[in-house]
């Protein structure tokens, strides 16, 4: 009997979809905001008020440290949390009055990550090796 029942090409597809969103989020988005804070900082949206330097740096962490746990496979779930809430925030508050094609990217990656929020990160994963 077999543990698990899913077909290899459904964990497979997972596998995929963390690695090409996880890190593209991080390498074209999380890591240039992290290598520049300091030139962005003062300039940086800041739709609650908080300051640009800490909007700027809530969502740096969501962009490199939760976008590599969610390539791993590392409390994905978890991890996903702060990537779907900050790219909630870019489409409908930072560019809600812009035309879709300035949110289409943020909308893409929301969708993204909501998808492997209800799918789980699948069985190539660091969290079912370890937890296993």
């Amino acid at each position: 009997m077999l543990l698990n029942s899913q077909p290899i090409s459904e964990d497979l597809g997972y596998l995929l979809l963390r690695i090409s969103a996880g890190g593209t989020m991080l390498w074209q988005h999380g890591w240039p905001k992290l290598i520049s804070f300091s030139e962005r900082m003062d300039g940086f949206a800041d739709p609650f008020g908080l300051g640009g330097a800490f909007s700027l740096a809530l969502i740096i962490i969501a962009e490199v440290l939760c976008s590599a746990l969610v390539m791993l496979g590392l409390w994905t779930r978890v991890a996903l949390v702060p990537l779907i809430i900050g790219m909630a925030v870019i489409a409908f508050m930072v560019k809600g009055d812009a035309a879709f094609k300035e949110k289409e990217l943020a909308l893409v990656y929301l969708f993204a990550f909501v998808s492997l929020l209800f799918t789980g990160s699948g069985r190539y994963s660091v969290d079912r090796i370890s937890f296993k």
